[in-house]
Formats: C-alpha cells, structure tokens, sequence
C-alpha cells in the first residue's frame, strides 16, 4: 500500500513537472512564426481560400482528429469519458477545418475505440459525402484501420469503393506534388489498413498503410510527447521529397496506474500547445518536415493554426 501511494506521488510530482516545462516553453519562444496570424474567412473551404491552382498537396498542414469518431462512444457519464477523443461529430469536424480522419473499426462495420464502440462505419461515410456535396475543393484523408485486437471486416476494401468511388483519388506517387486543381474532382484520399486481408495495391483506389505513417508513443507525460514529437519529426525527410503522410499528434493518453484515466483531462496537458510545437519547428530546423498535424478535441485556433503555415507556404514565407 505504502509503495503504491509513493508511486502515486512520484507520478504526480512528474506531471506537474512536465506541465510546467511546457509553460515555461511557451513564454520563452512564444507562439509567432511564418503565418500565425492568419485566419481563414471560411474555415469550410479553407482550401478554396488558398487557391487550388497553387496549393499542392506537399504544401499542406493537415489539421487531423486523433480517434475521429468517438463522440457518441461507449456509454454517456459511464464509460464515454474513458475513449471520447472527439465531441464533434465527423461532418462539424470537418465544417470546423479538419481534413484527416482516423477511424477505427472491427468485424461487424463499428467504429469502435478498444472494447467501446459506437455507431457504423456508414454514419462516417455520410458524413463524409454530406460535407463533400456541400464543398467542392477540400482533399480529405480519410485513414480507417481495423482496430487493434479485432477482425477485418469482410470485403471491406469493395465497401469503400463502393461507397466513394467516384471521389477516391487513386494510390499514386505523383500525387504529392499535384495541386489541388490537378486533381479535382476527386477529392478524398482514403488510407485502409487491415490486419490480415490483402492491402492495397499501387494504382488501386485505396492506399495501404505505408502511405501515412507516425511514431505514436504511450504516454500521459506531456513534455515527454511533445519532445518525443519533435525527434521523430526531425528524423523524417522534408516534404518536399517525401513520398508518403507523415503524422504528428499533439496528444496525451490515460495511463492505467494513475487515478485520472478520462481522456479529456489527460489530453489537455498538451492540447494547448500546439502553436508552441510549431514555433518549435521553426526554432529546430524541422518547419519543412510538417504534414499532417492531430489533436484530440479539435477547435478553431488549432485549424488555424495549421491553416496560417499552410498559407505561408503557399506564399513562400515558410
């Protein structure tokens, strides 16, 4: 019991340590760099606002959702707050600025977030395609994966097909250095990644896992994530020569042997930085390494935020 308490001590003693380095960063190196004070007009067609015809698709910073839909998970006051990453649903996540999805599925076509789950996948595809019939030059990356310890679901590979064909941009190298416009109408980018079917091949309309990669770690230390987030962006090629998605998250998860395990508490030791990550890049050399960019519990200033350097790409300050 003794060395229980103690651990439990220790264990807040460091998370309030790290808490306070990230404060300490903030006010050290501030939030400015190349585009933080833009702001989209219209943050449901923030990519029309930058100009199809010059925004290519290696100029982007993908604003993303960690664990896209969850906002109706598990049990509401009992066990949502334990995988909840989201409050908004798919279509306002999108509305509000976000253009990569990360879903997870199991056998039967339910997102599913561990062993809570939550609507069918089919609530995300129309979703999807309500906001893309209301849009007409958003690129969307839409990663669904079969959760970990769950069966794919059957033929879902033709599912998605089927359901977004005529938006699917097909797997292609070239891709990435398209503008928007070259690649207009199609507009969603859909990465599937099972566990034991057959993955995508080149020219299919899906792309396989190797197509958007991250170094996730397990943690709920926030200065921990963030610098862990740091080295393996500065390990990656720019990208302008990288042919695949390269994904940070500024997120924390919930550790089993700490008494705060709701996700929204745990999470916001680093939700509030994201800016300061930035700036950070700018400071270590790696701006040009930045793609896509997630957050649990998205909101206006963190599109913004990826919006604003996207923008000063595009104008050739960044």
């Amino acid at each position: 019991m003794g060395s229980q308490v103690s651990k439990q001590l220790e264990k807040r003693k460091a998370i309030s340590t790290e808490k306070k380095a990230l404060v300490d960063l903030e006010g050290n190196s501030g939030e400015t760099y190349p585009g933080s004070d833009y702001r989209p007009s219209d943050r449901k067609n923030w990519m029309a606002g930058l100009n199809p015809e010059k925004l290519h698709i290696n100029q982007i910073v993908w604003p993303g959702t960690h664990d896209s839909a969850t906002n109706k998970i598990g049990i509401p006051m009992i066990t949502r707050p334990f995988a909840q990453c989201q409050s908004l649903s798919i279509y306002r996540q999108l509305c509000v600025g976000t253009r990569v999805l990360d879903v997870r599925v199991q056998e039967d076509r339910r997102v599913c977030h561990g062993i809570l789950t939550t609507y069918s996948v089919d609530v995300v595809i129309q979703e999807l395609k309500k906001f893309l019939s209301e849009t007409k030059s958003e690129i969307v990356i839409l990663e669904i994966r079969t959760e970990f310890g769950h069966d794919d679901p059957p033929e879902f590979d033709k599912y998605l097909e089927e359901q977004l064909g005529e938006y699917l941009i097909h797997q292609d190298d070239s891709v990435f250095g398209k503008t928007i416009a070259e690649l207009l109408p199609k507009r969603v980018i859909c990465v599937w990644k099972p566990r034991k079917s057959p993955a995508p091949k080149h020219g299919s309309p899906l792309w396989s896992a190797g197509y958007l990669k991250d170094n996730w770690i397990d943690t709920d230390l926030p200065s921990t994530k963030f610098e862990s987030n740091m080295k393996h962006l500065s390990e990656q090629p720019p990208v302008s020569s990288r042919k695949f998605f390269y994904r940070v998250e500024n997120t924390v998860t919930p550790q089993a042997d700490n008494p705060i395990v709701c996700v929204k508490p745990v999470t916001n030791r680093i939700h509030g930085y994201a800016r300061v990550f930035i700036t950070q890049c700018f400071s270590k050399g790696c701006a040009d390494k930045l793609q896509i960019f997630s957050t649990d519990f998205i909101d206006e200033d963190f599109v913004e935020a990826c919006v604003g350097l996207t923008q000063a790409r595009v104008e050739g300050k960044a």
